[in-house]
């Protein structure tokens, strides 16, 4: 009896070309792997914050404004990474809000005095400050970008008005709620002039923020622009 022998020439067997391909699966599988890992380990993770903001408004430049006070950071957050956004809908319908980038450079958002004060808001105060004073001429290190965020760090922006003179008001100098008979409201004065001047208030909150009341609800985010994270989101009642 004879055999005929088999074609040895026909090619790779069925069960070696699965193994090969076995065998390629696995090597693109762990270069992807190693690819993503890569990039996740470069990535930069969001720092944690924690932040008690109370925002006021009774009428009065003396007793309205907004303090954003920093209890606790998982490391230090330049405020130049930060980008600060506010929404709000008052209790009369009127809609409001801002967005605050720092440091203001050419472009500060809050100017006083007729324009002739300027600083970016809101004004850094305590540790991750490198100089600041509680009033009168501010300090450049103070200005919302120039400082940074740790325990213990305040923001705050004050709404502008100025004490009455010996024999007037405050009527004359100008500025928001300057006396009873003008509460809620913004006066043109010595000091101060519309449509030129814009306060810390008015550069957190929008410029029509004096229609916000006591038990009004203001949106307010900070977002860490070199990750894109929201660190801080709440919304925050109106105080009076």
């Amino acid at each position: 009896m004879r055999y005929k022998e088999r074609d040895r020439e026909g090619g790779v067997s069925p069960v070696v070309g699965v193994m090969l391909m076995l065998v390629v699966t696995i090597i693109i599988a762990a270069v992807v792997s190693a690819f993503a890992g890569s990039i996740s380990s470069d990535a930069k993770k969001a720092p944690a914050i924690s932040v008690e903001t109370h925002i006021v408004n009774d009428g009065s430049w003396g007793g309205s404004g907004i303090n954003f006070a920093v209890l606790a950071a998982s490391e230090s957050i330049p405020t130049k990474d930060l980008r600060i956004v506010t929404n709000w809908k008052a209790s009369n319908g009127t809609r409001g809000g801002a967005t605050v980038t720092g440091p203001g450079g050419d472009t500060p958002n809050t100017m006083t005095y007729i324009g002739t004060k300027q600083y970016h808001s809101p004004l850094g105060f305590g540790p991750g400050v490198s100089a600041w004073v509680s009033s009168g001429d501010f300090k450049v290190e103070q200005y919302f970008g120039n400082y940074t965020l740790m325990a213990n760090t305040n923001m705050h922006s004050s709404a502008f008005g100025s004490m009455a003179s010996s024999s007037g008001t405050g009527l004359e100098k100008g500025g928001y709620g300057i006396d009873p008979s003008v509460r809620w409201q913004y006066t043109d004065g010595t000091n101060w002039e519309t449509g030129t001047d814009s306060d810390g208030v008015m550069a957190i909150l929008g410029e029509n923020w004096h229609h916000l009341r006591p038990g009004d609800i203001v949106h307010v985010r900070f977002v860490h622009l070199p990750t894109g994270s929201v660190i801080y989101d709440a919304d925050v009642t109106v105080e009076g």
